[in-house]
């Protein structure tokens, strides 16, 4: 495929959402051993189809190089834990699933969501590229094939009996590339009267609030429900329900059935993709703000650091989330700004960031220093951070957040 064609209509990309610059893969952390070498950087180029007007990146990177070995685990944050747990039970009730069906999860990471299903005695299989997560999973009771999902891979699940009742896929649909072939795979793997559900953060709610941060190389796509309707229905699929959802700035929850099941389809997804119309993300109406909005959040937060820093302020982040590194290599902040970021992955912890080259400390060394400000990089896990750290207000700590505006807390 032409990295200047759309991935889901094949037209030519020419029109430009916003130009982050050169940047390394977001989930690339740095072994310390490893700080004397260089690192790649990548265009962050986001385009506008002009056909079926899906966001999306160009791509440097194949799947295999940013996904097979991962550093991303879902289990370390309790929010996320308490939203699948949640999901997990709406869904047994909902499609009334018992020890005779079966939950397929996609890019089931380290077996976050898939343990709640198994704990109600239903059968789970997930599905996970990076060998180092799925361990995990495994070495948790959660069977997990380590394999890109695709119209291959679905084919041979499907002809080892492994047919899903219900198929689960959240936030990944944006981490794939070819995502024809990956929708394909769930019209083979589906019973046909079974259930996908596909989790993603909102193109709408991104573009309203600028969340530029969550542009990454490993997010190939930025997704509304308009510019997903071709690619499902060439595939014998259609939406049928829609919920929205607090998770990741404003997420979508998309119910999705093969063309001939007999789900009725839900007023919410004409509501849905009458928003997006209103919205103007079916033109390129809600587009051409984007840009000058980036540069300007980009200097409030600059302008922010370095006054603290000229006033002898402490500044640590805290959360070494992909989202971040984003935001911290566009506006070019280092250790002379932030001069450190806590996280409580210890697959994470003394690491340095991706680019800017901060050092990753545990959550205790922060409290050991004693900042005057915590930037809050994943702004959207503001409110679990602000609880976990509430300890800084003893000596006037105070939170930070950039995006969608400067706030101090």
């Amino acid at each position: 495929m032409d990295i200047r064609r759309c991935r889901a209509c094949d037209a030519s990309l020419e029109h430009t959402l916003v130009d982050l610059g050169l940047s390394p893969l977001a989930n690339s952390y740095v072994s310390k051993d490893r700080a004397h070498e260089g690192e790649k950087f990548y265009p962050l180029h986001v385009f506008v189809c002009g056909r079926c007007h899906l966001v999306q990146l160009e791509q440097f990177e194949t799947p295999e190089n940013i996904f097979s070995h991962y550093a991303y685990f879902s289990s370390f944050s309790s929010s996320w834990l308490h939203h699948c747990k949640t999901y997990a039970l709406e869904m047994t009730r909902r499609w009334s699933l018992d020890g005779s069906k079966r939950v397929v999860e996609v890019a089931s990471n380290d077996g976050y969501l898939l343990q709640y299903f198994a704990d109600q005695g239903i059968s789970v299989l997930g599905i996970e590229p990076a060998a180092n997560v799925a361990r995990v999973a495994n070495e948790k009771g959660i069977p997990t094939e380590v394999a890109f999902f695709g119209r291959d891979t679905a084919t041979a699940l499907r002809d080892r009996g492994f047919a899903a009742d219900l198929m689960a896929a959240n936030n990944v649909l944006a981490h794939v590339p070819n995502i024809r072939d990956f929708i394909a795979g769930f019209a083979v793997l589906l019973k046909p009267q079974g259930i996908a559900t596909f989790e993603f953060p909102h193109l709408l709610e991104m573009v309203k609030y600028n969340q530029f941060d969550t542009i990454y190389h490993e997010h190939f796509s930025y997704l509304s429900v308009s510019a997903l309707l071709g690619v499902l229905a060439e595939n014998g699929l259609r939406v049928f329900d829609i919920e929205q959802l607090a998770t990741h700035g404003g997420s979508l929850r998309v119910f999705v059935c093969l063309e001939n099941a007999s789900h009725e389809k839900s007023s919410n997804v004409d509501a849905v993709l009458g928003n997006e119309e209103i919205a103007g993300l079916t033109s390129f109406a809600a587009f051409d703000k984007f840009a000058p909005k980036t540069v300007a959040m980009k200097c409030d937060a600059l302008e922010f650091l370095i006054n603290a820093r000229r006033a002898g302020k402490r500044v640590i982040g805290y959360g070494a989330a992909a989202k971040g590194n984003t935001f911290l290599n566009y506006c070019g902040i280092g250790p002379e700004l932030i001069e450190a970021v806590a996280d409580r992955s210890p697959h994470k912890q003394e690491t340095l960031l991706p680019g800017s080259r901060i050092a990753v400390i545990s959550p205790d060394e922060l409290i050991e220093r004693r900042p005057d400000y915590v930037v809050i990089l994943p702004w959207n896990l503001r409110t679990e951070i602000v609880t976990q750290l509430d300890g800084i207000k003893a000596w006037g700590g105070r939170f930070v957040t950039f995006i969608p505006e400067l706030q101090v807390h």
